[in-house]
């Protein structure tokens, strides 16, 4: 009979391994494996930033949400605040400048939501971090050059119901949205 653990044992060896692509947002690796099955092969991973998310939730649990085009999937996305962490700095650290970058706000009272979550683990080593920032004060906004960017605040239940009716599609807010509501009994 095979046990858990044998089957939560690492299958593959990597034989060599050689960085093929780099720009500052990710790198890609090309691995020479052996597979599973004992055949050769090759593995691709894409190594990215730490991506960070942030619920900005008002006292009257309205949620800041932010608008803008993804290139990669060729639509426009409503997303909770979003970024990715620059070398050296922490998950938090990167979660409260995009804060203020993106939607102009610091907050006064900032709490993890849950563990870590593995993005797109079949091709990318990209962890995501979720945050939940309170007591919101305004600052000055800060995009990104790349970013063209709507920001508006909704009520935390009008978040879900775009949740269910498919709007809101990207991982990080929906994942923490749904945080929030839990942790709120919302």
């Amino acid at each position: 009979m095979t046990k858990i653990a044998d089957l939560e044992a690492n299958p593959w060896e990597v034989l060599s391994t050689k960085q093929i692509h780099q720009n500052p947002w990710f790198s890609v690796d090309e691995n020479q494996v052996l597979r599973p099955d004992g055949n050769p092969g090759q593995y691709f991973v894409v190594q990215t930033r730490i991506a960070t998310g942030v619920v900005a939730l008002t006292e009257d649990r309205q949620v800041y949400l932010v608008g803008q085009f993804r290139f990669p999937t060729n639509t426009y996305s409503w997303e909770i605040v979003e970024g990715g962490a620059e070398p050296g700095e922490s998950a938090e650290a990167a979660a409260r400048r995009e804060l203020a970058e993106e939607a102009g706000l610091v907050a006064r009272s900032w709490r993890r939501l849950g563990g870590d979550i593995q993005l797109s683990n079949c091709i990318s080593s990209e962890m995501g971090y979720l945050y939940l920032a309170e007591e919101l004060e305004l600052t000055s906004v800060n995009p990104d050059p790349t970013e063209i960017l709507q920001l508006k605040k909704l009520p935390l239940a009008e978040c879900l119901k775009l949740i269910e009716d498919g709007v809101i599609q990207d991982a990080l807010s929906i994942i923490a949205l749904l945080r929030v509501a839990r942790l709120l009994g919302a």
